[in-house]
């Protein structure tokens, strides 16, 4: 029976570099010249230090274009809001991964109304989809790319 799996996950080495990336451009900007800013790694969680709030969404943008030329969707981002203090300012962002499991039983239903005789079963953070035509898979595909989940989405394992 042929099937796939649909999943969402983000490489977290690209991630880590547009992060060197943008440290490097904030060190080299005339407008962050002297002022104590940059960006920290752990795991898939981003914190972004500066000294005023205006810095932090000038950072995001920066950070922003260093995704995307990395290759890493930046749907795949949760933005934390700003604190800041007197002198300080810290936000944090998340990397999503994986499919959370509201999220993927809205796809079930959403691949149940399309009235296609596939099965989805929700595996941990992934979704897998299987059916008796590659045609009904490709239909589940072409529904899941027009819906918006907020997830970057990837088509995985599609065997026959």
């Amino acid at each position: 029976m042929p099937s796939f799996d649909i999943v969402s996950e983000v490489d977290l080495q690209e991630v880590r570099n547009a992060v060197d990336q943008a440290n490097r451009e904030i060190g080299t900007r005339f407008d962050f010249k002297g002022v104590d800013a940059q960006f920290e790694q752990n795991e898939s969680e981003i914190n972004l230090k500066a000294e005023q709030e205006f810095q932090l969404n000038q950072m995001m943008d920066i950070l922003r274009q260093k995704l995307v030329k990395r290759g890493v969707d930046v749907a795949a981002m949760d933005i934390k809001e700003p604190e800041t203090s007197l002198n300080a300012a810290r936000q944090a962002v998340l990397i999503k991964q994986g499919i959370e499991t509201d999220i993927a039983k809205k796809m079930v239903k959403a691949i149940k109304a399309g009235k296609l005789k596939v099965q989805a079963q929700i595996q941990g953070d992934q979704l897998r989809v299987s059916g008796k035509k590659r045609d009904d898979l490709q239909q589940v595909i072409t529904l899941m790319r027009e819906s918006d989940y907020g997830l970057p989405l990837q088509y995985q394992n599609f065997r026959d």
